[in-house]
């Protein structure tokens, strides 16, 4: 039982240093949300030049959106009218970053690490949407589809600042909450599991630990806030910094799903555009990093004895911060199954019920509620994320859900 308890302090100690910046992220993620008018994207990344390709990063990098939520939102942006090289960069550079992830690699990996991961997701962004743009310039955007022109309700300040609330600590926390948890207990094992000399059998190989990392982390799902307590440990394990980078972009900039939807909906000379500027982004900015910046920037060996020391009033204030980010986790993953069923219960009445593959956040669910109620036939929409099911009032055709759905992303299941 020994080696469960070591797992558990590793856990614990990554924890309660994130906590804090986690709950001050939330909230500032809950403010852009709400502040921020989403209409600005489409209306600023349809041309294709580098200028939409320039806002495409600019608006990608602060969003709090996870590497599952970015999909959906980019595909419907495409389906507006944004250029596939403006698509490309805002789906390299949101997933990577977001105000909150910004906040963790802070809290654990320091302020330098803190203001180069965002930098290299920028240029990397740039490059990857400029190289699309040079081929693809002969086709054409999408269609951009007619919105309903129905004027959203405009909430009071009190209302706006419960919205915020409940944006950044219950839907957020809904999306990357297991993300985060897997996060941290896969860095729990590597502290415990791999040797503390396990680099060195590369030899100081830098490239040869970053195609490894890359092998590894282009397929598996992981969110920007999730793979900080992964690259952490494995630093502290000998890991480069650069390689740390590479991780950090590559692991939430692509995966198994993302690269499928991608090669589908932007086509597969897009989607081998995406991939290959990826990786030479993130190798590229992996190599600087090793070879140019002080390695003492980077420093963690510190960062155990810091995590043990129980001294100062700042520590039980993390504690207590760990606390409340733990009882929020808790009510995102046990009670929202619980909060989706009553949603359902209160507005299905006789609505007709359309399975929807693919949805597994609620930016998902927003948009997918989105594209089927700018449908002409839909009165209505709700989205159970749990079960994949909308619930239409209306008398759409199986082919216009199909199809709307389709266009961002997802796979149509056909009724229920």
């Amino acid at each position: 039982m020994e080696f469960l308890k070591e797992i558990v302090n590793v856990i614990f100690s990554i924890f309660n240093a994130m906590s804090f910046y986690l709950l001050l992220g939330f909230l500032f993620a809950g403010i852009l949300h709400v502040l921020v008018p989403q209409q600005l994207f489409s209306k600023y990344l349809s041309k294709n030049n580098w200028v939409s390709v320039l806002y495409a990063t600019l608006f990608g990098i602060p969003l709090p959106l996870c590497s599952c939520g970015v999909i959906p939102t980019a595909m419907a942006l495409y389906k507006e009218g944004a250029s596939k090289g403006s698509v490309i960069s805002f789906l390299i550079a949101t997933p990577q970053t977001g105000i909150d992830s910004i906040i963790a690699t802070y809290s654990l990996l320091g302020l330098p690490f803190a203001i180069i991961r965002p930098v290299a997701a920028f240029f990397t962004s740039i490059f990857a949407g400029l190289v699309t743009n040079v081929f693809t310039s002969k086709e054409s955007t999408a269609k951009v589809t007619a919105q309903k022109n129905t004027e959203e309700q405009k909430l009071s300040f009190g209302q706006k600042i419960k919205r915020v609330f409940q944006y950044g600590y219950v839907e957020m926390m809904e999306d990357i909450g297991k993300m985060l948890l897997f996060g941290l207990i896969i860095a729990g094992l590597i502290a415990y599991f791999v040797p503390d000399n396990f680099f060195t059998i590369f030899k100081g190989n830098t490239l040869l630990t970053m195609l490894l990392i890359l092998v590894v982390a282009i397929p598996m799902y992981v969110c920007a806030t999730g793979s900080i307590p992964i690259a952490i440990a494995l630093m502290m394990k000998g890991m480069s910094p650069g390689t740390a980078l590479v991780l950090l972009m590559a692991g939430p900039a692509a995966n198994i799903a993302s690269m499928m939807v991608i090669g589908k909906v932007l086509g597969k000379k897009t989607f081998i555009i995406y991939l290959i500027t990826l990786v030479i982004g993130a190798i590229g900015c992996g190599l600087i990093m090793d070879n140019f910046l002080p390695a003492s920037w980077f420093d963690v060996s510190n960062f155990g004895m810091a995590a043990h020391n129980h001294h100062g009033g700042f520590y039980y204030f993390k504690v207590v911060c760990s606390f409340i980010l733990f009882a929020l986790l808790a009510n995102s993953i046990l009670f929202k199954k619980h909060r989706e069923e009553a949603e359902v219960m209160e507005n299905n009445g006789n609505k007709i019920a359309f399975k929807i593959n693919g949805m597994t956040c609620n930016h998902c669910k927003a948009n997918a509620t989105k594209a089927i109620s700018n449908l002409k036939s839909v009165k209505e929409v709700t989205v159970n994320l749990s079960e994949g099911v909308a619930y239409v009032d209306g008398n759409p055709t199986d082919e216009e859900v199909k199809s709307a759905v389709e266009a961002i992303g997802f796979t149509f299941g056909g009724r229920v």
